[in-house]
């Protein structure tokens, strides 16, 4: 095994779908596909070129192209993409609701249910292949311009590029955690005025579908800052609604940070929140999307109306939405 995997644990082999860690650090200077060629010398170069093409080739948060110099301080996230993958990026009528777009950027408004990636389970029908499908000069750019997700059962708005320098340009605030991204959701339980979780992620060594809160010295740096906006009650469980703050973007980060501190979301069964059939998915949803624009260099911000469910369940809770919304708007750093 190369030592620039030695945080792949193991040589990677077909069929592998656990992320590959490589350190750049002895490559200063070589160009991406050939730096995947050395260290990963058991799959094909058309292999690897594919899955960049993908998107399945990142560095903290932001994807790659081929072309990508190394630095020599990056630590290489590499995805294997099974055989399935091969015809799962191809264009399909999907319904999505476009928020706003130019020649730069698209903002999807994503409904509750839609798969952002393709993946294990999840081959066909996700918005990738329905943005393939309504925007094809989408084709030219890596993963059709996704640059970051939402779980399938959240909703709100995510940006999408329409082109590799403005791919470019998004990966970039992501990495530098300028993106703004706020989120609401409805807890289980009593929760601080306000409060932030700084505990790193990890996949759960259980149960392998899950994330969880590392040990500190392991796992990916994660934080995210929260603030109460109401309370209420569904039955005899006391309930918060929260706005709560990314400054890193891990999977399932929200989730299982609040699970830690004891606030579920609710519907959210797979970290603990009990279901509710107001609203039969987790209660999440991306409200507010703020972002230097690639092409203009203005800060623009995007706010995204509540779900009818997710209205419902509050109504339901005893939560007056226009009230908990005028305290979202204040500031909130």
């Amino acid at each position: 095994m190369s030592s620039s995997i030695a945080k792949a644990g193991g040589t990677a082999v077909e069929g592998d779908t656990v992320p590959i860690e490589l350190d750049a650090g002895p490559f200063p200077g070589e160009r991406l596909d050939r730096f995947l060629a050395k260290c990963l010398p058991q799959f094909s170069r058309t292999r690897l070129q594919r899955w960049i093409e993908q998107g399945a080739v990142r560095w903290d948060e932001q994807v790659l192209t081929r072309r990508h110099r190394l630095v020599g301080i990056e630590l290489i996230q590499v995805e294997p993409q099974p055989s399935e993958a091969e015809s799962a990026f191809g264009p399909e009528p999907v319904e999505f609701q476009v928020h706003h777009q130019d020649a730069d950027i698209l903002v999807i408004d994503k409904q509750a249910g839609l798969v952002v990636h393709p993946g294990s389970g999840n081959w066909h029908g996700t918005l990738l292949n329905g943005l393939l499908h309504r925007f094809p000069a989408q084709t030219a750019v890596p993963r059709a311009g996704i640059v970051h997700r939402l779980d399938k059962d959240t909703s709100g708005l995510l940006v999408v590029a329409r082109s590799e320098s403005a791919m470019a340009s998004l990966g970039a605030q992501l990495a530098d955690r300028s993106m703004g991204r706020r989120y609401l959701a409805l807890v289980q339980g009593r929760v601080d005025d306000e409060g932030e979780i700084d505990q790193p992620i990890w996949r759960d060594p259980v149960v392998r579908t899950r994330m969880a809160v590392a040990p500190f010295g392991s796992g990916r740096v994660a934080r995210t800052r929260y603030r109460l906006l109401a309370t209420g009650s569904l039955g005899p469980r006391p309930v918060s609604l929260l706005e709560c703050r990314l400054f890193t973007g891990r999977t399932h980060q929200i989730r299982v940070h609040l699970r830690h501190v004891g606030a579920p979301i609710v519907g959210d069964e797979a970290y603990g929140g009990a279901q509710n059939p107001i609203c039969p998915r987790q209660a999440l949803h991306a409200w507010r999307l703020g972002l230097k624009h690639p092409g203009t260099g203005a800060f623009i911000e995007w706010r995204s109306g509540l779900p009818d469910a997710m209205q419902a369940l509050l109504q339901s809770a005893g939560i007056d939405l226009d009230a908990a919304m005028k305290r979202a708007e204040r500031s909130f750093n």
